[in-house]
């Protein structure tokens, strides 16, 4: 293998995949970074069994050939080089790797590719495109949701549902539910469902970063991977085995109490509020109070207290329909949710204090966020 390439194009190429490859695993070869030849141009392959990303980059090639090298020590070399050109040499029958751009030079023991995990191929099953920016939205609003917890794998995952030409994703962990649904380009010939590692909704995100060409998926027929097609990237990604929970029983239909807020104020005074809710359980209190006429606003009471450290109360003006309510929160997952909000306003719907809050953004009708309260005397 001889070829040669800029150093902002191959750094750019290994921060890409580098976070795909294993760091603790029984396989050491998966701590490396592949790099081949492929149709003139560099292609870079990592991997940790469960996830796989490839990057192409523009490279002079002079020689055909691939190796394998350890993906930390490459990347973190590169990156500190300077921004010129790099010459790439593997002598044939070698395993070391040669790299020298202006006045550093490096060689880097490297392990044949034969011995790298095949990635897998996914050509069957159901094909279609989205938007980048309404996928990348959809996963900034959804992920977070899902849980960290290994103890139920499925909630792990992202659900997502390709019905026609509308995917909806959704997220729990036993104390929230985030949903959202976004518009396919291409409709699907038949229901699917599938879930998705949130790990690998989270570093497509990353992946994405700044193409506008919409992303190709592919969900095998057995339901077992997941192929995202970017433009000069591709992720495949097993997928969670189980069966999601039925969410939608979990989403109230009905209100007593329904509040339109400002996002920004809302998220100043829960950030305010958990300050003093970090030693009470994380616990913010809502009370939610009607106009004394239709000419005065409502107002919308966030609080919390703690008994070693003292407490804290701030209110913000709203538009409130129906009667007074309060309920209390977990602080994070109030933070959480009116931190992956786009629009400005956001409505809190509940009907008891023990009963789940739901939230939707004003001006868009294909989100909602449901989390369970906390009981607390009040």
């Amino acid at each position: 293998m001889k070829l040669s390439c800029l150093q902002e194009n191959l750094n750019r190429g290994l921060s890409l995949v580098g976070r795909a490859a294993a760091t603790r695993t029984t396989l050491p070869i998966t701590n490396n970074v592949m790099l081949s030849t492929e149709q003139g141009r560099l292609k870079l392959v990592a991997t940790n069994l469960e996830m796989a990303v490839s990057c192409w980059i523009g490279a002079k090639i002079d020689e055909e050939g691939s190796l394998t090298v350890p993906a930390k020590l490459l990347t973190e070399f590169v990156a500190t080089l300077p921004n010129d050109k790099i010459d790439v040499k593997l002598a044939p029958k070698g395993k070391t790797l040669e790299l020298k751009c202006a006045r550093f030079e490096a060689r880097i023991s490297g392990v044949d590719a034969k011995e790298f995990p095949p990635i897998p191929k996914v050509d069957d099953g159901i094909t279609t495109k989205v938007e980048l920016a309404a996928l990348r939205q959809a996963i900034s609003q959804v992920v977070f949701a899902a849980a960290s917890d290994e103890s139920r794998p499925v909630l792990t995952g992202v659900s997502a549902e390709f019905e026609g030409k509308i995917l909806t994703l959704a997220a729990a962990d036993g104390f929230r539910l985030a949903v959202y649904k976004l518009p396919l380009l291409e409709a699907v010939k038949e229901k699917s469902t599938a879930i998705i590692p949130s790990r690998t909704l989270a570093e497509l995100n990353r992946l994405a970063g700044d193409q506008e060409e919409p992303v190709e998926i592919r969900v095998n027929a057995s339901k077992s991977q997941i192929l995202f097609k970017l433009n000069n990237a591709e992720m495949v990604s097993q997928l969670v085995q189980g069966n999601f929970p039925q969410y939608s029983q979990l989403i109230p239909q009905s209100f007593n109490t329904r509040a339109v807020v400002d996002v920004t104020s809302f998220l100043r005074a829960t950030k305010t509020a958990a300050i003093f809710a970090r030693d009470g359980s994380g616990i913010v209190r809502l009370i939610i109070t009607p106009g004394e006429s239709d000419s005065m606003p409502g107002k919308l009471s966030i609080s919390a207290r703690s008994e070693e450290i003292g407490e804290d109360t701030g209110e913000i003006d709203t538009v409130v329909e129906g009667a007074e309510s309060k309920i209390a929160f977990n602080g994070r997952y109030l933070m959480d949710v009116l931190g992956a909000l786009k629009e400005s306003q956001v409505a809190i719907e509940m009907t008891t204090p023990s009963s789940p809050g739901v939230f939707k953004p004003v001006g868009a009708d294909n989100y909602l966020h449901v989390i369970m309260p906390m009981f607390v005397q009040w």
